[in-house]
């Protein structure tokens, strides 16, 4: 029996692995940082029998409330990913598993490997409404880019996404292919009817260093980049500073940073409600949003999320707020579940790579709905 990290977004600690019923291993923290709770590693074993595999540090997490109802995912290719049986006793997290073939992995949720970013951006700059923008380099010395997707023209709204500030987040990279996917579909006329009216910019991975590396939460030297936004530096989060001073230089109709929630097994949005500024115009946008989301899928709620923050009490280093007031413009924070969405669960892959690609797609249609009454 052997098991390894040393791979892309890689993340275990072999404690003791001489038996196949028990299996001890921990999670690494980011680097220079405490946070920890993503995990991906890989099992081989000829004999195919029950493996109990102990995270035994689990109960120290990040978010320990995360494992509660969690089911950690698997793929025999790597290509389709499955949950497997897992509990978690307040201190360690287990997966019980017979592996039917002889190498199985194991992840917290399915994977968005660096391979498959560099993918979706060199296909995506071979559409004729896309340029591929190289905004400057991580700290690990990985390439910050950005799509422009469409044509500037007097009167057309400028459209930001974000996604995977936390690396760990996977489900924000899945989401944005989907995205991608329809916006640059030639015959979709949602597609189509949007880039008559808009221009979007597009970073599908804002933290290429915390990917690879295997973090849940920070980048190369353990910054947390959604605390990064009101005073960036190219030394601590260069990919907040070169997008943001690209914002500055471009401006925003609307912006939504996609993320994951460890905990709540619901897709919600999180809106600026604390922000000095906020006001009724805003109040209106967010409400229209949500109540457009609502109607194009079954998969949204706007009953549970994060609790609304106190008017004027916003924290301005998280994205969302710092862009909503620069700007004065609709931004909102996408969650997705790590769980399942128990509005519709689905017990054999839960919330997916596959429904959050769904979700991506589905919110390009809400932006059409909205697009026209955009400041």
């Amino acid at each position: 029996m052997q098991i390894t990290a040393n791979f892309d977004s890689g993340n275990i600690k072999v404690i003791d692995a001489t038996s196949p019923g028990n299996v001890q291993l921990e999670i690494n923290k980011d680097n220079q940082s405490e946070f920890y709770q993503w995990f991906h590693f890989k099992l081989h074993n000829n004999d195919h029998v029950e493996h109990v595999i102990h995270l035994t540090n689990a109960g120290k997490s990040a978010y320990v409330e995360g494992w509660d109802d969690y089911q950690a995912v698997a793929s025999y290719d790597r290509e389709h990913w499955f949950r497997v049986p897992t509990e978690f006793d307040g201190e360690k997290l287990t997966i019980t598993f017979t592996p039917e073939f002889d190498s199985v992995y194991f992840a917290y949720f399915a994977p968005y490997s660096y391979e498959r970013h560099q993918d979706l951006i060199q296909s995506a700059q071979m559409d004729i409404d896309c340029q591929m923008l190289l905004l400057g380099q991580t700290i690990d010395g990985r390439d910050m880019t950005m799509l422009k997707i469409g044509e500037e023209g007097k009167g057309k709204k400028k459209i930001w996404l974000t996604a995977r500030q936390h690396p760990g987040e996977t489900m924000a990279e899945w989401f944005m292919e989907g995205f991608l996917d329809r916006l640059l579909d030639e015959d979709d006329g949602v597609a189509r009817a949007l880039l008559d009216k808009a221009v979007f910019y597009v970073v599908p991975n804002m933290n290429p260093d915390g990917s690879y590396r295997g973090h849940l939460r920070t980048n190369a030297v353990g910054a947390n980049l959604n605390r990064e936004w009101l005073e960036p530096t190219m030394e601590r989060s260069p990919e907040v500073y070169l997008v943001r001073e690209q914002m500055l230089e471009i401006g925003v109709d609307m912006f939504l940073d996609i993320h994951g929630d460890e905990a709540l097994p619901y897709n919600f949005v999180a809106g600026c409600e604390g922000n000095p500024s906020y006001d009724e115009r805003n109040k209106a946008l967010e409400e229209q949003f949500k109540k457009m989301l609502i109607a194009i899928t079954p998969e949204f709620q706007d009953e549970v999320g994060y609790d609304k923050d106190e008017p004027g009490k916003a924290n301005m280093t998280v994205a969302t707020n710092w862009v909503g007031e620069q700007f004065d413009c609709l931004a909102f924070t996408i969650e997705m579940p790590f769980k399942d969405n128990a509005l519709l669960p689905d017990h054999i892959v839960g919330w997916s790579d596959e429904r959050s690609s769904l979700l991506g797609r589905d919110v390009l249609t809400t932006i059409y709905h909205v697009v026209d009454d955009l400041r």
